[in-house]
């Protein structure tokens, strides 16, 4: 799937590397999650109880659809986390890496 934000301006701030599922992918300084997933994925995350892939929701912090993962086991927001370089990230299978976390 092809990533569903096109960044279109503010193109003058540092790149930041992070880690999404395992891969390597860029953002830029200031960027949330939601904005770096989104940039490089097609989708935030896919979902827990089985209704397939989400794309974030109120974009705010208050509705739970953007819950991701770091590697370590940590729930994130997306939408409201900044992204912050060697950030590894995970959105998919935390249900089989961390049961009791979920």
């Amino acid at each position: 799937m092809p990533p569903r934000f096109v960044r279109l301006g503010e193109t003058g701030r540092r790149p930041v590397t992070i880690e999404i599922d395992g891969e390597p992918a860029t953002a830029l300084e200031g960027d949330t999650l939601l904005v770096a997933l989104l940039a490089n994925t097609g989708h935030l995350r896919e979902s827990e109880f089985g209704d397939g892939p989400r794309a974030g929701f109120c974009l705010m912090g208050a509705c739970q659809d953007c819950w991701v993962w770091t590697a370590e086991g940590e729930r994130l927001r997306a939408c409201s986390t900044p992204v912050a370089a060697g950030m590894r990230i995970v959105t998919r299978g935390a249900e089989k890496l961390w049961p009791s976390r979920m």
